[in-house]
Protein backbone atom coordinates (compact mmCIF):
# COMPACT_ATOMS: atom_id res chain seq x y z
CA UNK A 1 0.00 0.00 0.00
CA UNK A 2 1.46 3.78 -0.97
CA UNK A 3 2.02 6.00 2.21
CA UNK A 4 -1.57 7.49 2.14
CA UNK A 5 -4.29 4.70 1.40
CA UNK A 6 -7.14 5.07 -1.28
CA UNK A 7 -10.47 5.27 0.08
CA UNK A 8 -13.87 4.27 -2.12
CA UNK A 9 -16.21 7.09 -0.68
CA UNK A 10 -20.17 5.79 -1.92
CA UNK A 11 -21.77 9.12 -2.65
CA UNK A 12 -25.04 7.89 -0.81
CA UNK A 13 -28.37 8.72 -1.98
CA UNK A 14 -28.01 11.07 -4.96
CA UNK A 15 -31.22 12.69 -3.77
CA UNK A 16 -30.04 12.81 -0.04
CA UNK A 17 -27.05 15.07 1.73
CA UNK A 18 -24.21 12.54 0.93
CA UNK A 19 -22.92 14.46 -2.56
CA UNK A 20 -22.77 17.87 -0.77
CA UNK A 21 -21.59 16.39 2.55
CA UNK A 22 -18.47 15.03 0.51
CA UNK A 23 -18.09 18.45 -0.78
CA UNK A 24 -17.54 19.88 2.20
CA UNK A 25 -15.64 17.20 3.55
CA UNK A 26 -12.95 17.11 0.85
CA UNK A 27 -12.61 20.59 0.74
CA UNK A 28 -10.27 20.46 3.83
CA UNK A 29 -7.20 19.90 2.48
CA UNK A 30 -5.51 17.99 5.34
CA UNK A 31 -7.52 14.97 4.41
CA UNK A 32 -5.16 15.38 1.35
CA UNK A 33 -2.17 14.64 3.33
CA UNK A 34 -4.10 11.71 5.05
CA UNK A 35 -5.30 9.98 2.54
CA UNK A 36 -6.41 9.51 -1.43
CA UNK A 37 -10.10 10.58 -1.66
CA UNK A 38 -12.10 8.57 -4.45
CA UNK A 39 -15.51 9.13 -4.66
CA UNK A 40 -17.80 6.50 -6.49
CA UNK A 41 -21.41 8.23 -7.51
CA UNK A 42 -23.26 10.25 -10.38
CA UNK A 43 -21.62 13.45 -11.91
CA UNK A 44 -24.92 15.44 -12.36
CA UNK A 45 -25.04 15.08 -8.38
CA UNK A 46 -21.66 15.70 -7.72
CA UNK A 47 -21.42 18.88 -10.06
CA UNK A 48 -24.82 20.40 -8.71
CA UNK A 49 -23.29 20.30 -4.83
CA UNK A 50 -20.14 22.15 -6.21
CA UNK A 51 -21.85 24.74 -7.78
CA UNK A 52 -24.05 24.99 -4.57
CA UNK A 53 -20.79 24.86 -2.57
CA UNK A 54 -19.58 27.56 -4.54
CA UNK A 55 -22.21 29.72 -4.27
CA UNK A 56 -23.51 29.47 -0.21
CA UNK A 57 -19.71 28.65 1.28
CA UNK A 58 -17.45 29.93 -1.58
CA UNK A 59 -16.04 26.40 -1.58
CA UNK A 60 -14.52 26.51 -5.20
CA UNK A 61 -13.55 23.13 -6.27
CA UNK A 62 -13.32 21.01 -9.27
CA UNK A 63 -14.37 17.17 -10.65
CA UNK A 64 -12.02 14.99 -12.05
CA UNK A 65 -14.12 12.19 -13.42
CA UNK A 66 -11.94 9.05 -14.36
CA UNK A 67 -12.28 5.29 -14.99
CA UNK A 68 -10.44 3.77 -12.08
CA UNK A 69 -8.67 4.50 -8.89
CA UNK A 70 -5.45 4.77 -11.24
CA UNK A 71 -6.19 7.27 -12.79
CA UNK A 72 -6.93 9.52 -9.45
CA UNK A 73 -4.77 13.06 -9.31
CA UNK A 74 -5.54 13.12 -5.63
CA UNK A 75 -4.95 16.66 -4.77
CA UNK A 76 -6.59 19.15 -3.14
CA UNK A 77 -8.90 21.09 -4.66
CA UNK A 78 -9.76 18.26 -6.94
CA UNK A 79 -12.45 16.21 -6.39
CA UNK A 80 -11.80 12.16 -8.32
CA UNK A 81 -14.83 10.87 -9.29
CA UNK A 82 -15.84 7.72 -10.71
CA UNK A 83 -19.01 8.44 -12.75
CA UNK A 84 -21.45 5.40 -12.81
CA UNK A 85 -23.56 7.43 -14.41
CA UNK A 86 -27.17 6.31 -12.76
CA UNK A 87 -29.08 10.05 -12.41
CA UNK A 88 -29.90 11.36 -15.74
CA UNK A 89 -28.68 14.75 -16.08
CA UNK A 90 -32.37 16.36 -16.50
CA UNK A 91 -32.48 14.75 -13.25
CA UNK A 92 -30.58 17.72 -11.65
CA UNK A 93 -30.73 21.46 -12.40
CA UNK A 94 -27.88 23.24 -14.41
CA UNK A 95 -27.28 25.96 -11.79
CA UNK A 96 -27.49 26.29 -8.00
CA UNK A 97 -30.09 28.98 -8.32
CA UNK A 98 -32.19 28.65 -5.01
CA UNK A 99 -35.62 29.75 -6.48
CA UNK A 100 -35.00 26.87 -9.06
CA UNK A 101 -36.72 23.63 -7.80
CA UNK A 102 -34.49 20.92 -6.92
CA UNK A 103 -34.32 17.35 -7.42
CA UNK A 104 -33.70 16.65 -3.20
CA UNK A 105 -35.72 16.90 -0.38
CA UNK A 106 -38.19 14.63 -2.24
CA UNK A 107 -37.93 11.83 -0.55
CA UNK A 108 -36.93 8.03 -1.15
CA UNK A 109 -37.92 6.82 -4.59
CA UNK A 110 -36.79 3.93 -6.47
CA UNK A 111 -33.71 5.72 -8.89
CA UNK A 112 -32.21 6.63 -5.90
CA UNK A 113 -32.03 3.37 -4.29
CA UNK A 114 -31.02 1.79 -7.04
CA UNK A 115 -28.43 3.93 -7.67
CA UNK A 116 -27.01 4.30 -3.76
CA UNK A 117 -27.18 0.49 -4.09
CA UNK A 118 -24.70 0.66 -6.68
CA UNK A 119 -22.34 2.87 -5.50
CA UNK A 120 -21.63 0.82 -2.44
CA UNK A 121 -21.37 -2.65 -4.31
CA UNK A 122 -18.36 -0.63 -6.23
CA UNK A 123 -16.70 -0.10 -3.78
CA UNK A 124 -17.18 -3.32 -2.19
CA UNK A 125 -16.03 -4.80 -5.44
CA UNK A 126 -13.00 -2.90 -5.93
CA UNK A 127 -12.15 -3.26 -2.00
CA UNK A 128 -12.38 -6.99 -2.06
CA UNK A 129 -10.14 -6.90 -5.61
CA UNK A 130 -7.25 -4.63 -3.55
CA UNK A 131 -8.42 -1.69 -5.59
CA UNK A 132 -8.67 0.68 -2.59
CA UNK A 133 -7.25 -0.09 0.80
CA UNK A 134 -10.53 1.22 2.46
CA UNK A 135 -14.00 1.78 1.87
CA UNK A 136 -16.42 4.79 3.44
CA UNK A 137 -20.22 4.81 2.64
CA UNK A 138 -22.50 8.20 3.25
CA UNK A 139 -26.00 7.56 4.03
CA UNK A 140 -28.25 5.70 1.81
CA UNK A 141 -32.55 5.33 2.40
CA UNK A 142 -33.42 1.63 3.55
CA UNK A 143 -37.01 2.52 2.00
CA UNK A 144 -35.18 3.62 -1.40
CA UNK A 145 -33.14 0.66 -2.10
CA UNK A 146 -35.96 -1.93 -1.15
CA UNK A 147 -37.78 0.18 -3.82
CA UNK A 148 -35.36 -0.75 -6.31
CA UNK A 149 -35.74 -4.32 -5.66
CA UNK A 150 -32.91 -4.77 -3.41
CA UNK A 151 -33.96 -6.59 0.03
CA UNK A 152 -31.37 -5.39 2.60
CA UNK A 153 -31.84 -3.75 5.78
CA UNK A 154 -28.87 -1.68 5.10
CA UNK A 155 -25.40 -1.29 4.33
CA UNK A 156 -23.97 -3.64 7.05
CA UNK A 157 -26.37 -6.36 5.13
CA UNK A 158 -25.07 -5.69 1.69
CA UNK A 159 -21.40 -5.46 2.88
CA UNK A 160 -22.00 -8.83 4.38
CA UNK A 161 -23.32 -10.36 1.50
CA UNK A 162 -21.04 -9.02 -1.01
CA UNK A 163 -18.22 -10.14 0.69
CA UNK A 164 -19.42 -13.38 2.23
CA UNK A 165 -19.22 -12.85 5.66
CA UNK A 166 -21.63 -15.03 8.66
CA UNK A 167 -20.11 -13.41 11.36
CA UNK A 168 -20.39 -9.51 11.69
CA UNK A 169 -21.39 -6.53 13.69
CA UNK A 170 -21.82 -2.50 13.73
CA UNK A 171 -19.97 -0.65 15.30
CA UNK A 172 -20.49 2.90 16.28
CA UNK A 173 -17.74 5.16 17.53
CA UNK A 174 -17.51 8.60 18.69
CA UNK A 175 -14.27 9.74 20.34
CA UNK A 176 -14.01 7.16 22.98
CA UNK A 177 -17.28 5.88 23.43
CA UNK A 178 -17.53 2.42 21.15
CA UNK A 179 -20.30 -0.16 20.93
CA UNK A 180 -21.36 -3.23 19.29
CA UNK A 181 -24.72 -4.99 18.71
CA UNK A 182 -25.81 -8.00 18.73
CA UNK A 183 -28.96 -6.87 16.80
CA UNK A 184 -29.69 -3.77 14.46
CA UNK A 185 -32.45 -3.99 12.23
CA UNK A 186 -34.74 -6.11 13.59
CA UNK A 187 -38.30 -5.22 15.56
CA UNK A 188 -37.69 -4.87 19.40
CA UNK A 189 -39.78 -7.87 20.26
CA UNK A 190 -37.22 -10.12 17.67
CA UNK A 191 -34.66 -8.35 19.20
CA UNK A 192 -35.09 -10.07 22.61
CA UNK A 193 -34.66 -13.50 20.89
CA UNK A 194 -31.81 -12.57 19.12
CA UNK A 195 -29.80 -12.20 22.54
CA UNK A 196 -28.19 -16.05 22.63
CA UNK A 197 -24.91 -17.19 23.77
CA UNK A 198 -23.11 -17.63 20.44
CA UNK A 199 -24.58 -14.37 18.70
CA UNK A 200 -23.31 -12.80 22.12
CA UNK A 201 -19.36 -14.42 22.31
CA UNK A 202 -19.46 -13.39 18.54
CA UNK A 203 -19.60 -10.23 19.62
CA UNK A 204 -17.56 -9.64 22.37
CA UNK A 205 -15.06 -11.64 19.90
CA UNK A 206 -15.26 -9.22 17.42
CA UNK A 207 -15.77 -6.35 19.80
CA UNK A 208 -12.26 -7.17 20.85
CA UNK A 209 -10.77 -7.80 17.35
CA UNK A 210 -11.92 -4.16 16.18
CA UNK A 211 -10.48 -2.57 19.30
CA UNK A 212 -7.34 -4.33 18.52
CA UNK A 213 -7.45 -3.35 14.73
CA UNK A 214 -7.50 0.52 16.30
CA UNK A 215 -4.30 0.06 17.95
CA UNK A 216 -5.90 -1.14 21.36
CA UNK A 217 -3.34 -3.90 22.73
CA UNK A 218 -5.68 -4.84 25.58
CA UNK A 219 -9.16 -3.81 25.06
CA UNK A 220 -11.48 -4.12 28.16
CA UNK A 221 -15.32 -5.08 26.85
CA UNK A 222 -17.92 -4.26 28.70
CA UNK A 223 -21.39 -6.22 28.66
CA UNK A 224 -24.97 -4.64 28.81
CA UNK A 225 -27.14 -6.58 29.95
CA UNK A 226 -30.80 -6.76 28.33
CA UNK A 227 -33.45 -6.66 31.18
CA UNK A 228 -33.79 -3.85 33.77
CA UNK A 229 -31.03 -3.80 36.05
CA UNK A 230 -29.77 -6.71 34.66
CA UNK A 231 -32.70 -9.33 35.47
CA UNK A 232 -32.62 -9.45 38.92
CA UNK A 233 -31.33 -12.53 39.13
CA UNK A 234 -34.64 -13.95 37.05
CA UNK A 235 -37.38 -11.49 38.69
CA UNK A 236 -37.59 -9.34 35.50
CA UNK A 237 -35.91 -12.17 32.78
CA UNK A 238 -33.03 -14.70 32.16
CA UNK A 239 -31.39 -13.47 29.41
CA UNK A 240 -28.50 -12.53 31.85
CA UNK A 241 -28.25 -15.85 33.76
CA UNK A 242 -29.57 -18.34 30.95
CA UNK A 243 -27.48 -16.77 27.73
CA UNK A 244 -25.62 -13.45 28.40
CA UNK A 245 -23.19 -14.81 31.69
CA UNK A 246 -22.26 -17.84 29.71
CA UNK A 247 -20.80 -15.97 26.67
CA UNK A 248 -18.89 -14.02 29.01
CA UNK A 249 -17.37 -16.97 30.61
CA UNK A 250 -16.32 -18.64 27.53
CA UNK A 251 -14.98 -14.87 26.69
CA UNK A 252 -12.93 -14.66 29.22
CA UNK A 253 -11.79 -18.10 29.08
CA UNK A 254 -10.33 -17.18 25.58
CA UNK A 255 -8.01 -14.18 27.39
CA UNK A 256 -10.60 -11.32 26.65
CA UNK A 257 -10.68 -8.29 29.15
CA UNK A 258 -14.20 -7.85 30.52
CA UNK A 259 -13.76 -6.03 33.54
CA UNK A 260 -16.76 -6.74 35.55
CA UNK A 261 -16.66 -10.46 34.53
CA UNK A 262 -20.76 -9.94 34.50
CA UNK A 263 -23.26 -7.90 32.40
CA UNK A 264 -23.34 -4.50 33.46
CA UNK A 265 -27.03 -2.67 33.43
CA UNK A 266 -28.01 -0.79 30.75
CA UNK A 267 -28.80 1.93 32.56
CA UNK A 268 -24.81 2.38 34.00
CA UNK A 269 -22.61 0.92 31.47
CA UNK A 270 -22.22 4.41 29.55
CA UNK A 271 -21.59 6.26 32.30
CA UNK A 272 -18.82 3.63 33.33
CA UNK A 273 -17.87 3.66 29.54
CA UNK A 274 -17.30 7.16 29.14
CA UNK A 275 -15.53 7.32 32.68
CA UNK A 276 -12.87 4.80 30.87
CA UNK A 277 -13.86 1.88 32.31
CA UNK A 278 -14.38 -0.06 28.89
CA UNK A 279 -13.05 0.57 25.62
CA UNK A 280 -16.01 -0.82 24.13
CA UNK A 281 -19.35 -1.93 24.98
CA UNK A 282 -21.18 -4.55 23.76
CA UNK A 283 -24.76 -4.09 23.38
CA UNK A 284 -27.84 -5.91 22.73
CA UNK A 285 -30.22 -4.43 20.30
CA UNK A 286 -30.08 -1.61 18.33
CA UNK A 287 -31.20 1.47 20.29
CA UNK A 288 -29.69 0.73 23.56
CA UNK A 289 -25.93 1.43 21.82
CA UNK A 290 -27.48 4.33 18.86
CA UNK A 291 -29.25 6.73 21.57
CA UNK A 292 -26.34 7.21 24.14
CA UNK A 293 -23.49 7.92 20.99
CA UNK A 294 -26.12 10.13 19.23
CA UNK A 295 -27.00 12.07 22.36
CA UNK A 296 -23.14 12.56 22.48
CA UNK A 297 -22.02 13.10 19.01
CA UNK A 298 -25.10 15.06 17.98
CA UNK A 299 -25.29 18.47 19.21
CA UNK A 300 -27.76 20.64 18.47
CA UNK A 301 -27.72 24.93 18.88
CA UNK A 302 -31.31 25.57 19.92
CA UNK A 303 -30.47 29.67 19.83
CA UNK A 304 -29.72 29.21 16.25
CA UNK A 305 -31.70 26.51 15.07
CA UNK A 306 -29.09 24.46 13.56
CA UNK A 307 -26.73 21.33 14.70
CA UNK A 308 -23.65 22.33 15.54
CA UNK A 309 -21.77 18.99 15.24
CA UNK A 310 -23.57 15.48 13.66
CA UNK A 311 -20.27 13.49 14.56
CA UNK A 312 -19.71 9.77 15.34
CA UNK A 313 -18.77 6.39 13.19
CA UNK A 314 -20.14 2.94 12.26
CA UNK A 315 -18.12 0.40 11.30
CA UNK A 316 -18.86 -2.73 9.81
CA UNK A 317 -16.37 -5.48 12.07
CA UNK A 318 -15.96 -9.27 11.08
CA UNK A 319 -15.00 -7.72 7.60
CA UNK A 320 -12.40 -9.10 4.97
CA UNK A 321 -12.66 -5.45 4.08
CA UNK A 322 -12.58 -1.70 5.73
CA UNK A 323 -16.14 0.06 6.06
CA UNK A 324 -16.68 3.27 7.94
CA UNK A 325 -19.54 4.94 7.43
CA UNK A 326 -21.33 8.48 8.61
CA UNK A 327 -23.39 8.03 11.58
CA UNK A 328 -26.71 9.87 10.26
CA UNK A 329 -29.14 9.59 7.55
CA UNK A 330 -29.77 11.17 4.02
CA UNK A 331 -31.41 14.47 5.43
CA UNK A 332 -33.86 14.24 2.74
CA UNK A 333 -35.47 16.92 3.82
CA UNK A 334 -32.87 19.54 3.97
CA UNK A 335 -30.28 18.33 1.40
CA UNK A 336 -29.96 20.80 -1.52
CA UNK A 337 -29.06 23.73 0.42
CA UNK A 338 -25.72 23.25 0.83
CA UNK A 339 -24.69 23.62 4.34
CA UNK A 340 -25.16 19.64 5.94
CA UNK A 341 -22.81 19.08 8.33
CA UNK A 342 -19.61 17.02 7.35
CA UNK A 343 -17.91 16.17 10.92
CA UNK A 344 -19.31 12.60 10.43
CA UNK A 345 -18.00 12.03 6.96
CA UNK A 346 -14.76 13.22 7.91
CA UNK A 347 -14.57 10.91 11.36
CA UNK A 348 -15.50 8.31 8.95
CA UNK A 349 -12.56 9.07 6.69
CA UNK A 350 -10.19 9.60 9.61
CA UNK A 351 -11.20 5.86 11.36
CA UNK A 352 -11.34 4.47 7.76
CA UNK A 353 -7.44 6.13 7.58
CA UNK A 354 -6.55 4.69 11.07
CA UNK A 355 -7.74 0.85 10.29
CA UNK A 356 -5.72 1.11 6.76
CA UNK A 357 -2.80 1.94 8.22
CA UNK A 358 -2.89 -0.58 11.47
CA UNK A 359 -3.84 -3.71 8.55
CA UNK A 360 -1.06 -2.36 6.41
CA UNK A 361 1.95 -2.72 9.65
Amino acid sequence: MAERPILGISMGDPFGNGPEITVRALADKTLYDRCRPLVVGDRSSMAYALRTAKKVLDIDLTLNVVAGPEEGRYEYGTIDLMDLSLVPADRIPDTADEAEPKPFGVGACALGGEAAFRYVTTVIEMAMAGAVDATVTNALSKEAINMAGHRYSGHTEIYAHYTGTDKYTMMLAHENLRVVHVSTHVSLREACDRVKKDRVLDCIRIADAGCRALGIERPRVGVAGLNPHCGENGMFGTEETAEIQPAIDAAMAEGICIPEGKPTPPDTVFSKALGGWYDIVVVMYHDQGHIPLKVKGFVYNREEKRWEAVAGVNVTLGLPIIRASVDHGTGFGHAGSGRANALSLVNAMDCAIALANHRAR
